[in-house]
């Protein structure tokens, strides 16, 4: 471990999980082997536990709870930045456990129209690639024809206007070439990864509940479909038309170079690894430091997050000033790691400037050796030495694309993996049969079940069980004796290891698995809304369903009335996890679902669990309307639900121990087992009641003691709000609306965003380091005037190229490359000055901007981190990303500033001494070459843009299929989200068009308009 992360830890630990809340560490950590802590804050939530056996049975029973637990929420989406893999499976396989695909594959998805586009585009990065070079090889003949002309004003004006219309030729050609290259590989891609994340999404869902439980976890799934589509789309579109492109570049740079003057080409091909070893050098370094410094700000990020999380706790122990000690430690790791990478910068770009000129200082007098040996002419020494340095930089440049063809294949062989897994239990498949009728018998004979994670945990043992038709039996026990379990096998989510589970006297196995789960209705404890409309929410159940049948499926669901109240009723957007609605409003959407499917078998998981008693009456008696005629299997904990049932089945140890009416259960007395646990409550009601009336300080948890589960079951009852959202966090970025009821954190916001947007403000936050910006910024205009003195040097000799004197030419290019050998000492200097002083400029604003924030988020009234907007992973997100955008407002941005104006200055200076009238001509087309340089760096940044972005929406809708994807298949509602996916991918695709329409086009106007600018400079 680092000795950053050492110091982190020793000064003070944040440590938080769900079981065990915050825990405050003065000293290093703990041996793990201690049982307790001297400072420690462990928040417990009262609970019930049942002791009818054994204590080795208890513990049996918890084990069982545990897995369980696991396995029927293993499809829950996981916490937010939990994740530590891209795509990989579940079980600790690591990505270099999954094969490679071959290069060929990424293309698996491409029809006859992608393959017509990548043949343009291919075209078009060849072309483009090629042309700088080829307008390099008429330049050094345009050059000759200067200096073999000078006496001959006619011949050279014929010269000249012939290479103008050359350069005009080149402008076209590239126009015309960049638009096929960028038009044609953006839609090709796009194209391909929609198809590509369609037959994903597609058989992701179509697999097995037990595929999620041992292979892939469902927040591998999501990120497959953000993240590694991502990957091999940017593989097969951007980065493989660059690819072509630089190869290009680097191709007709060496044959041109070779073809000009070989001897020189040599001698430049022979640099052109020194420039790369210390651009190699300087990139591994940077790397390093920049890991170290991501590791740092990770560390200071979970102080944040853990705690905003446990802000209560924090609050409540006065802890703000901890909590600000442990991330300032935090952050001062980072602040001198970004000294080292500010230093490192500045030495590795001034040793890169140094090569290079001492490079150039080498090329040019060996050109002025080989020119006055006749070898060849000046014109040509120039344009080899250019196009053989630009086709080593090609090569350079492609092998970044190199990179992204193999981690493209690994994010494929990933997405593949899934697409070409055959289910064991196939919902397509069509062999089975179809009953004509369905009366509703369901029996469990003889069943042994354990779930395939944890195969030696046996959960079903022996289990037998018949509900007669029609009839409404209710499962009882503690939690791990199989309940939840009885429901997934009924769905047939699982197959048992050993018995059958039959419907109307036929194994579950022999049937149709669509037609199976079209005759049952499933309504969980937390129903699964997914970001569509309540409309669309309720056609899950029955696609083909009409206006009046979906309006008497939430009549009878008593929805009806809430829904018809809402702005645009049935259309109305119930937001991501349906958030725009109460839990007891969901519930009932839920209930209108599975009454729309009209089921002959009905089961309900706890259905009432979580609501309040206002809800849970309305949702209850939505349930007795829709349970009448319907086989129904109910498990629940409250007494009212369980009288009502035709059979009480008492499960423990995996089997049923009691079965009967209430009244024949309740009529054993001290020997039965249901007994005893209605006992229990009955002790419970009473001793909640008796803590209400003595303390009316804590009502809140009183209500929760008095509505307390007989049966204990994991399960989010009794969780707080900021509990409930921190458990049901999803790995997908939820994008939410500000609440109405919070106006004030709205204009809070803005009134912040204004305040740091004002330049004057952040400065004079940084005015403590004004003695390093103004070093910093005396490096930045000698390092902008440099590339102005290179340009000078370079034009000079070349017109001593063609002087007739030799020893004047040895004695005035020797000058010059003594000039260039010491620019590129004072290169060395004073980049290092540059970087490493605006850098320390930059980390401590840096710090201090977020020692500010996180003081102001501290101070906030707890309704503020009550808002889902300020939940603990976007805080921690805001003062990592806000921070670095000011950083780079105020650092990075005023150094390339300064620099850039001082290069401006010195070039148009000099420009004016040396020729004004072209200099003026060469200003007025000055707005084109800045509009061909702008476009040409978004072209080396990506021409693709924020691919993640686009797909949001839809990566949403996988996210919560996924996350839910039990209620997906239990109302054979896959394709109806697959369809619902599809639709969302057509807008970005569309934009990708004419986005790629535009961006090829403007790149290849402003990149014609610059050869432009250069034919009218020599006109």
């Amino acid at each position: 471990m680092s000795q950053e992360s050492l110091e982190i830890k020793t000064i003070e630990q944040w440590k938080w999980s769900e079981m065990q809340g915050l825990e405050l560490v003065s000293e290093p950590p703990p041996d793990p082997s201690s049982q307790s802590h001297p400072f420690k804050i462990t928040p417990t939530t009262p609970s019930l536990t049942l002791n009818t056996n054994s204590t080795d049975q208890l513990q049996q029973q918890q084990q069982q709870s545990v897995v369980e637990r696991r396995e029927m929420e293993s499809t829950e989406p996981k916490k937010g930045g939990t994740s530590s893999s891209s795509g990989g499976g579940g079980n600790g396989e690591k990505p270099g456990d999954v094969a490679l695909v071959g290069f060929g594959e990424l293309f698996r998805f491409a029809d006859g129209l992608d393959y017509v586009l990548m043949g343009i585009g291919s075209m078009g990065a060849f072309v483009h690639g090629c042309s700088l070079p080829l307008f390099l090889r008429f330049f050094a003949d345009l050059v000759n024809s200067f200096g073999s002309n000078a006496n001959n004003m006619d011949k050279m004006m014929q010269e000249v206007l012939k290479y103008a219309f050359y350069f005009l030729i080149v402008g076209a050609a590239i126009w015309a070439s960049s638009w096929a290259e960028i038009s044609c590989w953006m839609w090709t891609g796009e194209r391909q990864s929609t198809k590509m994340r369609i037959k994903y999404l597609e058989a992701a869902l179509n697999q097995d509940i037990q595929y999620f439980d041992t292979e892939v976890r469902t927040s591998d799934v999501v990120s497959a479909i953000n993240t590694d589509a991502v990957m091999v789309q940017d593989a097969i579109s951007e980065k493989l038309g660059n690819f072509i492109h630089y190869m290009a570049t680097f191709v007709s740079g060496f044959v041109v170079g070779f073809t000009a003057v070989w001897q020189l080409a040599l001698v430049t091909l022979a640099v052109v690894p020194l420039i790369a070893v210390i651009g190699a050098i300087h990139t591994t370094t940077l790397a390093k430091l920049s890991g170290k410094s991501q590791e740092a700000l990770s560390q200071a990020g979970n102080i944040v997050e853990q705690t905003i999380v446990q802000i209560r706790v924090v609050l409540a122990f006065v802890g703000e000033s901890r909590a600000l000690q442990a991330y300032s430690s935090a952050l001062k790791v980072a602040q001198r790691i970004g000294y080292k990478s500010g230093f490192s910068k500045g030495m590795g770009l001034g040793a890169t400037y140094f090569v290079v000129f001492c490079c150039y200082a080498l090329l040019l007098w060996y050109g002025g050796y080989l020119v006055r040996h006749r070898y060849t002419n000046g014109g040509l020494a120039i344009a080899t030495m250019f196009a053989v340095m630009i086709g080593g930089l090609g090569i350079g440049q492609a092998i970044p694309s190199m990179g992204a063809f193999a981690k493209a294949k690994v994010a494929a062989a990933k997405i593949f993996r899934i697409i070409d897994h055959k289910p064991a239990i196939d919902r397509n498949s069509e062999s089975g049969i179809e009953l004509e009728a369905v009366t509703g018998l369901v029996e469990l004979n003889n069943v042994d079940f354990a779930y395939p994670s944890r195969p030696d945990v046996r959960i079903l043992n022996n289990f037998s069980l018949n509900v007669p038709a029609g009839k409404t039996i209710a499962l009882v026990g503690s939690s791990g004796s199989g309940k939840s379990t009885v429901v997934s096998l009924i769905e047939r989510f699982y197959d048992p290891n050993s018995g059958q589970v039959l419907l109307d006297g036929h194994d579950i196995k022999t049937l149709k698995l669509r037609w199976l789960r079209q005759q049952i209705g499933l309504v969980s404890q937390e129903p699964a809304l997914f970001a569509t409309t309540i409309k669309e929410n309720i056609l899950l159940g029955r696609p083909d369903a009409d206006q009046v049948e979906i309006e008497e499926a939430a009549r009878v669901a008593n929805a009806h009335s809430f829904i018809i109240k809402l702005p645009d009723g049935f259309d109305t957007q119930v937001g991501e996890r349906g958030l725009q609605l109460s839990g007891g409003q969901k519930q009932r959407i839920a209930i209108a679902r599975a009454m729309l499917k009209n089921p002959a078998i009905l089961l309900l998981d706890e259905a009432t669990s979580a609501l309040d008693s206002e809800s849970e009456k309305l949702v209850q008696e939505a349930l007795d309307r829709f349970m009448i005629g319907r086989t129904t299997l109910v498990i629940a904990h409250r007494l009212s639900t369980i009288r009502k049932a035709d059979l009480v089945a008492v499960l423990q140890q995996g089997s049923v121990s009691e079965i009967g009416t209430h009244d024949e259960l309740i009529a054993k007395g001290e020997n039965g087992v249901y007994a005893k646990l209605i006992r229990m409550q009955e002790m419970a009601h009473e001793t909640a009641l008796n803590n209400a009336r003595k303390s009316s300080a804590r009502p809140s948890s009183a209500r929760n003691s008095v509505s307390s589960p007989i049966i204990a079951r994991n399960s989010s009852y009794g969780r707080s709000p900021y509990s409930r959202r921190l458990s049901d966090f999803s790995t997908s970025d939820f994008s939410l609306s500000l609440d109405a009821s919070f106006p004030n954190y709205r204009l809070e916001k803005l009134a912040f965003k204004e305040q740091a947007s004002s330049f004057w403000r952040l400065a004079k936050m940084n005015s403590p380091e004004w003695v390093y910006a103004l070093v910093g910024s005396i490096g930045s205009v000698i390092c902008g005037s440099l590339s102005a003195f290179f340009a000078y040097v370079l034009s000079a000799v070349l017109s001593i190229y063609y002087n007739p004197n030799h020893a004047y030419m040895s004695r005035e290019i020797a000058k010059y490359c003594y000039l260039l050998i010491g620019l590129s000492s004072a290169a060395l200097i004073f980049n290092t000055l540059q970087h490493s002083f605006w850098d320390i400029v930059g980390e401590n604003l840096t710090k201090r901007v977020r020692e500010k924030m996180l003081t102001a988020v501290l101070k906030n009234e707890m309704a503020w981190f009550d808002q889902e907007e300020n939940e603990s992973a976007r805080i921690a997100a805001r003062l990592a990303l806000d921070a670095n955008n000011v950083r780079s407002a105020i650092g990075d941005r005023i150094s390339v500033i300064v620099q850039n104006t001082a290069l401006m200055l010195v070039a148009c200076t000099a420009g004016f001494v040396l020729q004004w009238r072209l200099a003026l001509v060469l200003i007025a087309v000055f707005p084109l070459v800045v509009a061909a340089t702008v476009l040409q760096k978004m072209f080396m940044n990506g021409f693709s843009g924020d691919l993640e972005a686009a797909h949001s929406k839809a990566t949403q809708l996988a996210g919560e299929a996924i996350a839910n994807v039990r209620t997906v298949a239990a109302f054979n509602s896959e394709a109806k989200i697959v369809g619902l996916f599809s639709s969302n991918l057509e807008t970005p695709l569309r934009r990708c068009f004419w986005k790629g329409q535009i961006a090829g086009s403007g790149f290849g106007i402003a990149q014609f308009s610059l050869y432009a600018s250069y034919a009218l400079g020599l006109c």
